[in-house]
């Protein structure tokens, strides 16, 4: 069964509408966007779909109480959600750099999640 979809191209600012043709897992043509560049965007698009993931964490002993993380490659888009709920059970003691690896290899994606900045410890108050 022959599919039409159509997108939009977010490699560059231009934003190329262009569709593509499927023949159930087999692309047929790729139409209407302006450069290579957005012809293989849309081509991993309809074939596998990623995205960056970017939520926080929890933090013990911090001067904040969450740390905002990021994976550091996209992530297959059928996984953010689980991705998601593994990282509402993770707890990172402070203090942390930028950078760290929070969690490695989430879920199998190839993907780390690492922290998007670093975090000092909380302040003694006495």
């Amino acid at each position: 069964m022959t599919e039409t979809k159509r997108m939009t191209c977010v490699v560059c600012p231009l934003g190329c509408e262009g569709k593509i043709v499927a023949d159930g897992e087999s692309i047929v043509t790729v139409e209407g966007f302006g450069c290579p560049r957005g012809e293989q965007y849309a081509r991993e698009e309809a074939a596998n779909p990623r995205r960056m993931l970017t939520t926080s964490v929890r933090v013990r002993g911090g001067d904040k109480k969450l740390l905002p993380v990021v994976s550091d490659r996209p992530i297959p888009k059928h996984l953010l959600m689980d991705c998601t709920a593994l990282l509402l059970g993770v707890t990172v003691d402070a203090p942390i750099a930028e950078g760290h690896v929070v969690c490695r290899d989430i879920l199998a994606s190839g993907a780390d999640i690492i922290a998007a900045r670093g975090l000092n410890a909380a302040a003694n108050k006495i």
